[in-house]
């Protein structure tokens, strides 16, 4: 090796996993069997992303970089023969994201140091990687919460023949994981063809996409496991378990040529029928307790039924009972000869016969006048004067109040009026006093004779 024996990087208490926002430093380690002349011994700390279309290509198509710092730990002069230390120490942003390593592309993070010799002389460098875990907590994740479930139909065609379909429903008990747990998969298998199925089928699967100019996917199974066949006409439930093993986180924060994907696929050997469920891989588990919060579904809030107002009935005011009308009492007879001349004159501004007027008011209504049965009646010797005749020959002034419209008989409806209470205002006639001539008429013969 010549002059340089060793020259080697050393971290502080041999840490090779960091975070961001975190400090590195550590030692550059120089050891010379004879002296040497130098220009700078210099420490760099960098990190970066590439990224390539073929498969362990270290030619880059796309770079990115985080963050790239120099610091000179030793000026212009000579090394003498022996072993000499130089300390460094960097600040790693808190932005920068995980170190990540895949067939299309890298997140690598190191330390180089460089010794700069003067002019014809061979340049010296070493370098040493180290890791960079940004911590991913599946409980920052929104939708998180809550088992990944989905389903599939698909026709089932043997030798080109349609026998029937398949029903594949299929969910995990979580949508987050972190290294070390186990996944647990309930598939549901409906085969509704003519013909059995190949056998079940769940694999643990990671897709990453590296943004080149066309953009590259890869897609490796991590873990699979397998169950038997569903027979024709069956309907099959499936429980297994997936160990998750020490993988990559699902979210690469800071990086933006790098994109890791996880699913739980669910599916037959045959026919080629399968679904996807996603999930999750990170650093810190999810909380059992609010897991199993969103697990226990709660039935959606119904809204309480109000009791119906009990709707009452219009109040009416109690109509008073009706009384019958006062006959009028007959005058003392004069005569055995005397006859009625004609009945009593109808007025429609009175109520009923003998009764005083009536005062109620019901608009929009037909009414009827109740009539007492005597006012057509007569016998022999009993005579009806006009009503409208006082003994003092004066014609009493019409009452006050609405008159009622309608026909006046024995048969009017009772129903349809108001009822009159009260003593009488208009007291019956006195028969006796009228003005009406009391002779008789004349006989047939006398009024032949005439």
């Amino acid at each position: 090796m010549g002059k340089l024996q060793a020259f080697q990087i050393t971290f502080d208490q041999d840490k090779v996993v960091y975070s961001p926002g975190e400090s590195i430093s550590g030692t550059v380690t120089v050891k010379l069997s004879q002296a040497l002349q130098c220009k700078a011994i210099k420490v760099n700390c960098n990190g970066f992303c590439g990224v390539t279309s073929k498969v362990n290509d270290t030619t880059w198509t796309e770079e990115e970089q985080y963050f790239n710092s120099t610091v000179a730990v030793s000026d212009k002069g000579t090394l003498k023969q022996g072993e000499h230390t130089f300390p460094f120490k960097f600040l790693i942003p808190a932005t920068a994201p995980t170190s990540f390593e895949g067939n299309y592309g890298r997140i690598v993070f190191r330390v180089r140091a460089f010794i700069d010799t003067p002019k014809f002389s061979k340049d010296y460098n070493t370098e040493k990687p180290f890791y960079l875990l940004r911590l991913l907590n599946l409980n920052e994740i929104p939708e998180i919460w809550g088992p990944s479930l989905s389903e599939v139909t698909q026709q089932f065609s043997y030798m080109l023949v349609k026998t029937g379909t398949v029903v594949i429903k299929a969910q995990t008990d979580m949508k987050g994981y972190t290294p070390g747990q186990i996944i647990q998969v309930t598939a549901s298998i409906h085969n509704q063809s003519l013909k059995s199925t190949g056998n079940m089928f769940a694999s643990l699967i990671q897709r990453v996409t590296y943004e080149t100019k066309k953009p590259t996917h890869d897609v490796k199974a991590i873990a699979e496991v397998e169950g038997g066949a569903v027979k024709k006409g069956k309907e099959v439930e499936w429980k297994e378990q997936i160990i998750v093993p020490a993988l990559p986180q699902s979210s690469l924060v800071g990086c933006e040529l790098i994109k890791i994907e996880y699913y739980i696929k669910v599916g037959l050997k045959f026919p080629d029928v399968m679904l996807m469920l996603p999930i999750h891989i990170g650093n810190v588990a999810l909380d059992k307790k609010k897991q199993q919060q969103s697990t226990k579904k709660s039935p959606p809030p119904t809204e309480e039924a109000l009791p119906a107002p009990k709707s009452s009935p219009p109040t009416v005011p109690p109509r008073p009972a009706v009384k019958p009308t006062p006959r009028p009492t007959p005058r003392s007879r004069a005569s055995s000869h005397v006859v009625p001349s004609a009945p009593p004159t109808d007025y429609p501004d009175q109520g009923a016969e003998g009764g005083a007027p009536s005062s109620y008011d019901f608009p929009n209504k037909r009414q009827s006048q109740l009539v007492s049965p005597n006012a057509f009646s007569y016998a022999p010797g009993l005579f009806f004067p006009s009503q409208n005749q006082q003994p003092n020959g004066t014609v009493p002034s019409a009452p006050s109040g609405p008159a009622f419209t309608g026909s006046a008989g024995p048969t009017a409806a009772t129903g349809l009026y108001p009822s009159i209470s009260g003593p009488s205002e208009f007291p019956p006639p006195d028969y006796a006093t009228s003005s009406i001539p009391q002779e008789a008429p004349p006989s047939y013969d006398e009024s032949c004779n005439t």
